[in-house]
């Protein structure tokens, strides 16, 4: 998924608890898919940043030297600036955007799951 054009705010707002519980029929469960469906969203933006700083990476492992590479910091403030992974997570289960499995029953809000 593209994390990058989500549309999730970047700051902090206030949320009605009575919607976001209305969404799995309680609160609880609905924070609880929230921090799973976060945590997954904070594993995939991580593997994609290492990823990319990798192309940075030197074998010259001197450290009375440091190279400031432009294309690196720049890469870095990137994602600094996306919306948190809770936020994203957020806005995927109110918009129905997320598949919710539990062991007593299925409920689908999407066509396909987001492993």
């Amino acid at each position: 998924m593209n994390y990058k054009k989500t549309g999730a705010e970047k700051t902090t707002i206030t949320r009605d608890l009575i919607e976001l519980g209305e969404k799995t029929g309680n609160i609880y469960n609905s924070i609880s898919i929230i921090a799973k469906r976060s945590s997954q969203i904070n594993r995939d933006l991580k593997e994609e940043l290492i990823n990319k700083l990798e192309e940075f990476a030197t074998n010259n492992e001197q450290l009375e030297e440091v190279f400031e590479n432009s294309e690196q910091i720049a890469v870095s403030r990137f994602y600094e600036r996306l919306p948190k992974p809770w936020a994203i997570a957020l806005k995927e289960l109110m918009e129905d955007e997320v598949y919710i499995q539990s062991k007593d029953e299925e409920i689908n809000f999407d066509s396909e799951p987001n492993a």
